[in-house]
């Protein structure tokens, strides 16, 4: 409970302890596009700039939000958006999925470019990496093995033989 207000929850119920809060160039599209890649919908209401600027809006991906907010473009401001940056990020969007290739094939579909191909990995999961048309990075994931540290580790040593 806040300590200012016993009645309030200090934590949004519908979101978790960290919630990632995207910055783009164009939020609106991107909400377009995280609906076709990757079944998103929107909640809440979106805050608009009078200009038409989104400063605030809401996605459910799965069972987890992502906030969305326009970059303005302000070059002294404290966070860019990927598209500001030359492409680069700093974190990575991490999804787990039940089906990754249907998701993977419906986001490239939808205008993903593949960074790193979607494939099996030695730590027992299907993965790969994609770049949105706003410059995000997605890894998209599907467990496939339930694997040991010590399993883990063992293809590691065996990948580092094999060179």
């Amino acid at each position: 409970m806040n300590a200012t207000d016993p009645q309030v929850q200090p934590i949004p119920e519908h979101l978790h302890t960290v919630t990632p809060r995207l910055l783009v160039k164009g939020a609106a599209d991107a909400i377009e596009f995280y609906r076709a890649a990757f079944g998103a919908h929107e909640i809440g209401e979106r805050f608009v700039l009078p200009g038409g600027a989104i400063v605030h809006a809401q996605v459910r991906v799965g069972d987890s939000i992502v906030m969305l907010s326009d970059d303005p473009g302000d070059e002294d401001s404290p966070a860019r958006s990927p598209v500001d940056l030359g492409g680069s990020v700093s974190a990575i969007m991490a999804t787990h999925w039940e089906n990754v290739d249907q998701v993977w094939d419906r986001a490239v579909k939808a205008g993903a470019e593949v960074i790193y191909p979607l494939e099996d990995q030695f730590y027992g999961e299907r993965s790969g990496r994609l770049r949105d048309p706003f410059g995000q990075q997605w890894m998209l994931s599907e467990r496939t093995e339930e694997l040991s540290d010590e399993e883990i580790a063992s293809r590691i040593a065996e990948r580092a033989v094999k060179g």
